[in-house]
């Protein structure tokens, strides 16, 4: 099964993945990263490794490892 891999210091909370999720998986974190953003977190439960996060993020946030 594959699992979601998620740099958190890439990203700058642009929102793009979480409006994207099919399955509401991603949400706002209340931690911040090195940047000084608030990076997303996947709920393991919810997502289903669509990729659509992946495809739309501009930072290369996500990875999808096998």
């Amino acid at each position: 099964m594959s699992q979601m891999i998620l740099h958190r210091d890439r990203c700058k909370a642009c929102r793009y993945c979480i409006k994207a999720c099919p399955k509401n998986a991603l949400s706002e974190s209340d931690e911040f990263n090195k940047k000084g953003y608030q990076p997303v977190v996947v709920d393991e439960e919810k997502c289903v490794q669509c990729g659509s996060c992946y495809i739309i993020c501009p930072d290369y946030v996500f990875e999808i490892a096998e």
